[in-house]
Formats: structure tokens, sequence, C-alpha cells
């Protein structure tokens, strides 16, 4: 009987004891390792210390960047054009060359005019002040059958030289006969006419050639 109210005590189960690396408090304290991809491997840290910068010239670097506009990409500087000189200005006489047969006309005329007995015969030259004529002749006539001779007597012997004028206007009883040979032009005046109209003075920057009194 002392067998049968033998009471079995019920067994307690066993505490299950953790290590000190497997408690939550050592796995909260303890530090995190960072995450590395198996594949990659670890993260490399940013190298601190880069190349060095070119250094830059301080001359350089105070000069002007090259005007986009003044040149195309790639094409050389127009400093000027190789093999060429700039031509200096040309000179009166280049500018304004002599033409020696409207001169020599200009002479000839003069010679018929003193051989009928013109007055104060003045040669222009008048090439470098405008494109109407290159040579001035005026003479005058002390009446209107003088100032008809003279101007006939210039073109009948300018006629026989195969010369004859591009125009003729006026006459005797106008007192003023102008005529016209291109380069050179002829006015046959009478005094009164002459010294109002004063074509020397209008003139007057013309170089004086040739003055017949």
């Amino acid at each position: 009987m002392e067998d049968d109210e033998r009471v079995t005590e019920p067994t307690a189960d066993p505490i299950e004891t953790l290590s000190p690396e497997e408690t939550p408090e050592a796995a909260s304290s303890a530090p995190s390792e960072p995450a590395t991809d198996a594949a990659s491997g670890p993260e490399r840290a940013p190298d601190v210390a880069s190349e060095p910068e070119p250094a830059t010239d301080a001359a350089s670097a105070l000069e002007p960047a090259p005007d986009a506009g003044s040149r195309r990409a790639g094409l050389p500087a127009r400093d000027g054009r190789p093999g060429r000189s700039r031509r200096p200005p040309a000179t009166p006489d280049e500018a304004h060359p002599v033409d020696p047969e409207a001169l020599a006309l200009a002479h000839r005329i003069v010679d018929l005019a003193a051989d009928k007995k013109a007055s104060d015969i003045v040669l222009l030259d008048i090439h470098a002040l405008t494109s109407v004529a290159d040579y001035l002749v005026i003479c005058s006539g002390g009446s209107e059958r003088q100032l008809g001779a003279i101007a006939s007597g210039i073109i009948e012997a300018l006629k026989d030289e195969d010369l004859l004028p591009f125009g003729r206007e006026g006459g005797p009883s106008a007192h003023w006969a102008l005529i016209d040979y291109g380069s050179v032009v002829v006015h046959v005046m009478a005094t009164p006419e002459r010294d109002y109209y004063q074509l020397e003075q209008l003139w007057s920057d013309a170089p004086l050639l040739l003055h017949v009194q």
C-alpha cells in the first residue's frame, strides 16, 4: 500500500539557459556590420586623395577668351592675306594721269587763237578737278568780227587735221563762242562778258599752264 500511496511529483521542465551572445540585450548592443554583396565583395571607401589639377599660369589666366564670332572654330586667324601687301595711296599724278594728246591739242588751239590776234589767252589744267574736260582755253576778242574770226580759224585749221568739234554754242552776236573738243573746251569771249563771268575765278584751283597777253 505504501507503494500505491506514494505520490509522484511532477518534474519541472529543465530551464534552457542562453549564452550571453544569444540574449536579446546582447543582440541589440552588438555593433552592426555593413551589408555586403557576396558577388561584389565589400564596398571600397572613395579615395580621399585625388589626382592634382594642372597648374594654371597666371599670365594665361588673364588673357581674354577668343571671340567666337570673330572666326569659325578650326580656322586660322586672319591677320592678313599672305603674299599681298597694302598698296600705298595713289599720288595725284597716279589718280589723274595726264593725257599727252589732249595737252598737245590744247597747245595747238592756243597757237591758232594767237594767229587770229586773240588777246589774254589762258590755258588751265582742269583734268584733276572734273571729268568734263582735261584743259580749258579762254581768250578774248575786241569785236564781234574778231570773235567770229578766232572761232572759225580754230575750227577750220583743226578740220584740216581731221579734228572736228563735238559741239559749238554761241557766236559773235552773243559775244561768247564755246567750242567743245572733248578733252579741250575753248571759250572765245568779248572783254565785257569775260570780266563779268570771270571763268578764271571759277576755276581758280586749276593750275595755270600758259598765259599769253
